[in-house]
């Protein structure tokens, strides 16, 4: 009875270690007395005891955290940036033969990518060109890590954290970039209003009647307003036809 047991046990224990079973997103890279013979998988394999072992290989997307990194920029300031990861092995032969553990590769070449690319530029860059550093990053990192058999599908900044002093200091350059607009803008009126006006001016210096028309006008508004007493001149160019009449009354009466 016992050597019956005895020799179950055994026929199991050789049955789990001939067949596998991976799953659709696994393979499994074989070796042969130490040397590499093939990738299997998905689905049962067939494993020689003491001959064959296997290196089980994951193909789903990793989503790797970039720890925190302290970058300091092109202008010289300080500040400390994460990200995010996103790769999977497309080659499951060279992510086991090429390094020694991709994971851990992975995530040192991109925090030294995150900082390598971001010390390159401006805090204004970091903070408006976010997809565009998001690009760079993604592809350096696909380049570097092409020879592990992995893919870095995206890479996103998460968070670019500023001590307090530069966050006051980036405030008071956006007020004075809103007041500088605001005057331009203010200028630029003035220009139009004073480019308008010498057009009135001139058309007014050929036409005398477009003087009083606008003269009548100005009365009219005026009569409008609630003040109690008007005083306003009396224009020559009104004046002048009146007299002219009088004047030939009186030389032609005699």
């Amino acid at each position: 009875m016992p050597i019956s047991i005895f020799v179950v046990a055994f026929v199991l224990l050789l049955v789990w270690s001939v067949f596998k079973v991976l799953r659709e997103y696994e393979r499994a890279v074989v070796f042969t007395l130490g040397r590499f013979t093939s990738v299997k998988g998905p689905g049962l394999i067939v494993i020689i005891p003491g001959v064959q072992t296997i290196e089980r290989v994951d193909l789903r997307t990793v989503v790797m955290d970039v720890p925190s990194q302290d970058v300091i920029s092109r202008d010289n300031v300080s500040v400390k940036v994460n990200a995010v990861v996103y790769f999977r092995v497309i080659d499951p032969e060279r992510s086991i033969l090429q390094v020694e553990d991709f994971n851990s590769a992975t995530s040192q070449l991109a925090q030294t990518t995150l900082r390598s690319v971001l010390g390159q530029h401006e805090l204004d860059e970091m903070l408006a060109e976010r997809e565009k550093l998001n690009a760079d990053i993604q592809m350096i990192l696909d380049k570097q890590t092409d020879a592990w058999g992995i893919k870095v599908a995206n890479v996103e900044i998460k968070h670019v954290d500023i001590d307090e002093t530069m966050i006051r200091a980036i405030a008071r350059q956006a007020e004075a970039e809103r007041e500088r607009r605001a005057k331009v803008i203010h200028a630029e009126g003035e220009l139009q209003a004073a480019e308008k006006m010498t057009q009135a001016a001139e058309v007014m210096a050929r036409a005398p009647q477009a003087m009083q028309l606008r003269y009548l006008q100005t009365l009219v508004q005026i009569a409008g307003e609630k003040s109690s007493t008007i005083v306003f001149p009396l224009p020559m160019d009104l004046i002048d036809p009146l007299l002219s009449a009088v004047t030939r009354s009186g030389r032609a009466a005699p």
